[in-house]
């Protein structure tokens, strides 16, 4: 019942499967044409799973791309990785502006104005900003519209103190409209066009992020992809290519009995008294709650598995604690594992299913298992 991984066990813990995660690496890269450029998308602390052992283990498997949203985050990355190139996909605000380029982050610019700043500081400082120009296509987000990105160019080109590196879009339907991503791929390729051929044959021209691989354009101008939650394990839109690669969650999510007690019919449970027993049952306390992130939204809905077998969230999530009906377990014990997302026995619970029951979505819920909670790492290389 109590994970092999790690002993003895927090009160709630992620445990982090880097062989599964080196294999789907290795199934995805499988994919991609020799000339296509890895990716790796590890913002958000790589979506919940710990940079610094993500970024290790990526940099083992070859990878020497990583995309982050922030100079801060690109930062902690450059201290893992000295020698890999790291693009910022967000804006990055003025007063960050001297440590990204200290750490040779590659700022991501989307107007005339942050670019003629950035030329400015560079020229005093002498050095040259490391930037990819960001082009909306129609997500309305980062970038200069399709429609005007020519001017841009001629600025960028005309701006001996900036390295130009690359250009990208962001699709924002991939997942559910193949018509509008493929619209929206038409925009990119018409205006990536206008840019000179002997600046563009040195850009890294990228468009698609996991849930893009479906519709992928394998010829190029792109010689890119931006891999995120597809490498932890998880399917980003239903698809054949998918359904090859058949990745495996890299992440289980998990907590303890912390308590076992008998309650009679008619009592109310938790907060607010949402749900009342209809009869008399065994109720068992996890010791996880909102603070750790099983979503209130879970409340009287979700299930969890304690030892192989599913059984219901009753009541109100709280902070740190979450009721369940155990009246089906005729064995239970406290500091018992209960699995919340992953496997138990012959049983899972599945991202997907996590969320249908907590109003949610896979890149969410992976990002919101908190920091309280310890990340536990099989599969280690000594």
């Amino acid at each position: 019942m109590i994970s092999p991984c790690a002993a003895p066990l927090p009160r709630a813990w992620a445990e982090i499967n880097l062989p599964a995660f080196e294999r789907n690496i290795g199934k995805i890269k499988a994919t991609l044409p020799p000339h296509i450029r890895y990716i790796s998308v590890v913002k958000a602390d790589a979506y919940g799973h710990g940079v610094a052992h993500i970024v290790e283990r990526l940099l083992q498997c070859g990878i020497d791309h990583f995309a982050v949203a922030n100079a801060r985050e690109g930062a902690d990355v450059r201290y893992i990785a000295p020698m890999a190139e790291i693009a910022i996909l967000g804006p990055t605000l003025p007063e960050e502006i001297p440590q990204a380029l200290a750490d040779r982050l590659t700022v991501a610019v989307s107007d005339e104005h942050e670019i003629r700043a950035l030329a400015d500081f560079s020229r005093r400082q002498n050095c040259r900003a490391r930037i990819n120009l960001a082009i909306d296509t129609g997500m309305g987000r980062m970038g200069v519209w399709h429609e005007n990105a020519e001017k841009i160019f001629s600025v960028l080109a005309e701006a001996p103190e900036l390295d130009w590196r690359g250009v990208f879009t962001h699709f924002s339907s991939a997942d559910s409209s193949r018509e509008y991503t493929e619209l929206q791929r038409s925009r990119f390729l018409a205006a990536v066009e206008k840019i000179p051929p002997e600046l563009r044959e040195r850009l890294t021209i990228h468009a698609d992020n996991s849930a893009g691989l479906e519709t992928f354009s394998r010829e190029r101008p792109f010689n890119a992809v931006r891999v995120g939650i597809l490498q932890y394990g998880w399917q980003p839109a239903p698809g054949t290519l998918f359904e090859k690669i058949s990745p495996e969650p890299v992440l289980s999510f998990k907590t303890r009995v912390g308590l076992i007690k008998n309650l009679p019919a008619g009592t109310p449970v938790s907060y607010n008294r949402t749900f009342t027993l209809e009869k008399k049952s065994k109720i068992a306390v996890l010791t996880a709650g909102y603070g750790d992130g099983i979503p209130t939204a879970a409340s009287n809905r979700a299930e969890v598995l304690i030892g192989g077998r599913r059984v219901p969230v009753i009541g109100r999530v709280t902070m740190d604690q979450t009721l369940v009906d155990a009246s089906a377990l005729p064995e239970i014990s406290v500091g018992d594992a209960a699995t919340i997302i992953g496997e138990s026995g012959s049983s899972c619970i599945s991202i997907e299913e996590f969320c249908s029951r907590g109003d949610s979505i896979p890149w969410e819920a992976l990002v919101s298992i908190t920091k309280r909670v310890p990340r536990i790492y099989c599969g280690l290389r000594r």
